[in-house]
């Protein structure tokens, strides 16, 4: 049965703010073990302490349960006793005191050095390779696309939306738009250069009167090709190439980042080529070296072994 003041609740919760039958349920749930737990230390919502919600959350914590779900827990159990100081069920609200769990930033995906160079391999064999003229500019476009993400570590926004006006520059630097308005000159490696030229003279040799607003033209409302056509096309690639197909746009980004830093680029260097604001969403990556450090050491070190 379940406690009539959290009954209560969840009725407040449906008729006041329209809350949908999924948050329904987990309120209940969540409540409902709150509840449970109360009962066993001979308490209830109406006389149940700080000391009482800190031993759950711990219990909570003990239970393995992700720093996410803690959360979530936290916000049903302090929304239920607003409601109880609200409704003057109670005097005070125990609740207020608590801080929520710290939620640990998850750490980007990468690929290795030897995954990227198997990628790109493989999209210059395929636009080698390729036979008739469509599946050649498709190849040819592709390759340009993994060739100059991983070469300048742009977003896919960036990438999709860039002008035609990239490919006439002489200098093998690209000019980017990115957020808030911020340009920023990013360098491209020869390769990457030399398949943005190739994918663009099959595109003009296709359609000589095409529209040549963006470098990567497509039938799409806004002009260029989607950014969810290219992850479909990298995924693609990925699982000819062996690799997860789960493998974004935004992967080789961060193996953008990685690999720079792992041969030693400084750390705003990397921050200024990504277009980061803010230095400490660049220092994420740090992480990631120091995580595969402490892996290589756990898996190979033979003292970790015993």
């Amino acid at each position: 049965m379940t406690e009539p003041r959290v009954e209560a609740f969840l009725e407040m919760m449906s008729a006041e703010r329209g809350a949908a039958a999924n948050t329904l349920a987990a309120y209940a749930r969540d409540l409902g073990d709150y509840a449970r737990f109360l009962g066993s230390a001979g308490a209830n919502p109406i006389n149940a302490t700080i000391d009482h919600l800190r031993r759950h959350l711990q219990s909570i914590e003990r239970a393995g349960l992700a720093a996410s779900t803690q959360a979530r827990r936290l916000s049903a159990i302090r929304q239920f006793h607003r409601f109880l100081y609200a409704e003057g069920l109670r005097p005070d609200d125990p609740s207020s005191g608590l801080s929520a769990p710290r939620k640990s930033r998850p750490l980007p995906k990468i690929l290795s050095v030897a995954d990227v160079d198997a990628l790109i391999g493989l999209a210059r064999r395929e636009a080698a390779e390729a036979a008739r003229p469509a599946a050649r500019r498709r190849a040819a476009r592709t390759l340009a696309l993994v060739e100059l993400l991983y070469s300048t570590g742009m977003r896919v926004s960036e990438l999709v939306g860039l002008p035609a006006a990239a490919a006439r520059q002489r200098e093998n630097f690209i000019a980017i738009a990115g957020k808030g308005g911020r340009e920023r000159i990013v360098p491209i490696s020869p390769d990457a250069r030399a398949a943005v030229l190739r994918c663009v003279e099959l595109a003009a040799g296709a359609d000589p009167r095409g529209d040549r607003r963006f470098l990567f033209a497509a039938d799409s409302g806004a002009g260029h090709l989607t950014r969810q056509a290219f992850a479909r096309d990298l995924k693609a690639l990925c699982i000819r190439a062996g690799l997860p197909a789960s493998v974004s746009p935004h992967v080789l980004r961060h193996a953008f980042a990685s690999h720079l830093l792992q041969n030693g680029a400084d750390l705003r260097v990397v921050q200024q080529l990504l277009g980061h604001a803010d230095i400490s969403t660049t220092q994420i990556y740090t992480h990631v070296l120091e995580e595969r450090l402490r892996r290589l050491v756990e898996e190979n070190h033979p003292l970790a072994r015993r």
